[in-house]
């Protein structure tokens, strides 16, 4: 398959605490619309399905889990494009963070588990896993990490070597009130990756409160170009779509190409690192 010079995305912000029923509905709505834009792929937050609200979570059924990936995945194939999704799956050994990347023709062709667990409920309830994404959208070398993952460049760096353009990044950036008030005005909700990797960066991120009111989350879905500029931007309080065209040709991967080549003395130990992320990639997250 020959590569597209561009891609259309789209990203979607939604509520980060609400029951399993209502997260598949709005699922739904935001697929058939990011179609109706003209969108080659829509990106949803981290765990967009399940919720990332633990007292819900742990109510949730695992087949009414499975029924609702089901139902995301023939809405992928009516609606003809890509659907990046989020489920915290039960597993014998606490959940899984998943990240499901899901064909125009409705197959889960790649999964990713979220490798490094942030917050007090995830920590008690969830494991971490152990690979690096790393897989393609029509052609387009693309890879993912999930919300506290984009803190550890090593997770995006070493796929970008591969020849990833696209980092995917869905997020939940839920915390008490006052830690997403000074992440919105310093800006660390989420940080562009652009001007470390020359890759495009798309981040799905949610708003709204828990429902005791102790927390909340800081919004500010965005997509950006591979020098950081933003393409578009989401705001803090509501449930909205984003969307743009990425223009392939500026994602040269230039920085971690020269982290490749010097100093020299590291590129061995990069090359056996590449490996094993290729031996990697295709394996189900266990």
């Amino acid at each position: 398959m020959t590569a597209p010079s561009t891609l259309q995305v789209s990203c979607v912000q939604l509520h980060w605490a609400r029951p399993l029923e209502r997260n598949l509905e709005r699922t739904l709505s935001f697929i058939t619309a990011a179609a109706a834009e003209g969108s080659r792929v829509v990106l949803f937050p981290e765990a967009n399905l399940t919720g990332y609200y633990f007292p819900e979570v742990l109510r949730q059924s695992p087949t009414a889990v499975q029924a609702a990936l089901e139902r995301t995945r023939q809405a992928a194939a009516d609606a003809g494009i890509w659907v990046i999704a989020g489920t915290l799956r039960q597993t014998s050994d606490r959940f899984l963070n998943l990240a499901h990347v899901i064909s125009p023709q409705g197959a889960i062709t790649h999964e990713y588990a979220k490798v490094h667990m942030a917050g007090r409920d995830e920590k008690e309830y969830c494991r971490g896993g152990d690979k690096l994404s790393l897989f393609e959208i029509d052609g387009i070398r693309c890879t993912l990490v999930i919300c506290r993952d984009g803190r550890h460049p090593e997770l995006y760096r070493l796929p970008g070597m591969l020849g990833a353009q696209i980092l995917f990044h869905p997020s939940c950036s839920s915390d008490e009130i006052e830690a997403v008030i000074w992440k919105r005005t310093s800006g660390r909700a989420q940080q562009p990756i652009g001007p470390n990797t020359r890759m495009f960066h798309c981040v799905a991120n949610t708003i709204g409160q828990s429902p005791d009111g102790k927390q909340t989350s800081s919004g500010q879905s965005f997509i950006r170009e591979p020098h950081g500029m933003p393409l578009a931007e989401a705001g803090w309080y509501q449930e909205e779509m984003i969307t743009a065209v990425l223009d392939l040709s500026r994602a040269d991967r230039g920085y971690v190409q020269d982290s490749f080549e010097d100093p020299p003395f590291l590129k061995p130990h990069w090359q056996r690192m590449l490996e094993a992320i290729r031996y990697r990639a295709d394996q189900a997250p266990q």
